[in-house]
């Protein structure tokens, strides 16, 4: 199986896959968007992370990465223009990728352009999870008792 169908696969059974096929089927070379109008898209509301830390919006490039940006980076788009203040965005097609609109289900590209997505997300080997590390909120904020 060639690695773009992998992820396109991995993305269409993830739980941002309403994004990618919406996306994906979108004319057009940008969509402003609220947060609120996406979770309508989603069907369901955004982590808090979202709302408080932007780069929960970054465009990775890796495929191992965040199945929301896995979502929208596969589609041809990327993010730009995030204000967690007023909880809007602007998606952009992705200038490398040039998608044109297509229906939902199809992989076709506009001719001459190619996609290699060992590029795009090129393979990452994390190592193991380091020994005592801790992702909770109170671990990485000194800010008890603000």
């Amino acid at each position: 199986m060639v690695r773009e169908e992998r992820l396109r696969r991995t993305v269409e059974r993830g739980k941002y896959a309403p994004l990618y096929r919406i996306l994906r089927a979108r004319a057009g070379r940008e969509w402003r968007v609220s947060f609120t109008d996406l979770e309508a898209v989603l069907g369901f509301t955004l982590p808090e992370s979202a709302r408080v830390h932007r780069p929960w919006w970054s465009n990775q490039r890796n495929a191992g990465g965040h199945g929301q940006a896995l979502a929208w980076r596969v589609a041809g788009w990327k993010t730009r223009a995030v204000d967690l203040e007023q909880e809007t965005l602007v998606f952009e097609r992705d200038g490398s990728v040039d998608y044109t609109a297509q229906p939902v289900g199809t992989t076709s590209r506009a001719p001459g352009v190619a996609v290699d997505l060992d590029e795009a997300f090129p393979p990452h080997d994390p190592g193991p999870w380091p020994s005592g590390l801790s992702l909770r909120r109170e671990d990485l904020y000194d800010d008890r008792g603000r």
